[in-house]
This record gives structure tokens, C-alpha cells and sequence, in this order.
């Protein structure tokens, strides 16, 4: 079976995300339907696993609340994450931090060598040039 179709297909499906990494802390942008509406609830916590590739690449995220571990897998790609921000890059030498599951507390999300960090799959605004410009003909008026 010929591969290249299933590529050309996977390349529409591709979304534009941040270079997300184990150990990093993030918040996913996740929406949920409840009846009729939708809205966009935020998930924040530590990377603790990258699973896959391509499409069917997966994402584990783990965060303390009220004092109960939650972990949530989503895929990259999916319709359903609206958007990923990397808040912090902690430096981490497992690519798996399943041993995280068995510490309590502030333990739980201990990484080192934090680094404060944001990164988005948002679309950045570019600079005016208008200013640019500005600078010029102010330039050229006090030369005469």
C-alpha cells in the first residue's frame, strides 16, 4: 500500500503548534460541548509524557487539584485543543516522568531548572513599519 496518499491527507490535518517538551510546564486550551454551547476550559499542569508521531501524536498532562492528582491525554492535533501555551521549560533527563504519579504535594511537580518560557500557537502580530518610516523622515528633517 502506497504511503503517499496517507501523508498528503495527514498534511491538511496538521495545526501549527509550540515545541512542547516532557517536563515542561503548560496549559492546554481544551473545548468542551455541554449540550448546545461550548466553551474553552484551560488545563494547566505538568508535561509528563510525548506519545506517538503525526497525527496520532499524544500529549500527558498532569496537575494537582485540591489535593488530587488529575492527568489528561489529548491528542496534538485535535479539533478539540483550541491552543497550547508553554508557561515554563523544566529540564528533565526521562522522557517518561511516571515516577511523578507516586510523589505528594509540591514533590509532584517538582522539575529542575525551571526557566520562565511562553510559547503559543497563536499567530504573532508582525511590527508596523510605519514606524520605521517615521524614524527616516524625522532623520532627513533635522539633516536640513
Amino acid at each position: 500500500m502506497n504511503t503517499d496518499i496517507f501523508k498528503k491527507i495527514e498534511e491538511s490535518q496538521y495545526k501549527k503548534r509550540p515545541d512542547v517538551k516532557v517536563g515542561d510546564t503548560a496549559k492546554l486550551s481544551v473545548r468542551i460541548k455541554e449540550g448546545n454551547k461550548e466553551r474553552v476550559q484551560v488545563f494547566e499542569g505538568l508535561v509528563i509524557a510525548l506519545k506517538g508521531s503525526g497525527l496520532g501524536r499524544t500529549i500527558t498532562v498532569r496537575k494537582m487539584s485540591y489535593g488530587v492528582s488529575v492527568e489528561r491525554i489529548v491528542p496534538l492535533h485535535s479539533p478539540t485543543l483550541d491552543k497550547i501555551e508553554v508557561v515554563q521549560r523544566g529540564k528533565v533527563r526521562k522522557s517518561k516522568l511516571y515516577y511523578v504519579r507516586e510523589k505528594i504535594g509540591k514533590r509532584a511537580l517538582k522539575v529542575s531548572n525551571l526557566k520562565d518560557l511562553y510559547l503559543t500557537d497563536e499567530a504573532e502580530v508582525a511590527e508596523e513599519p510605519e514606524k520605521a518610516e517615521s524614524k527616516s523622515e524625522t532623520e532627513q528633517a533635522t539633516a536640513a
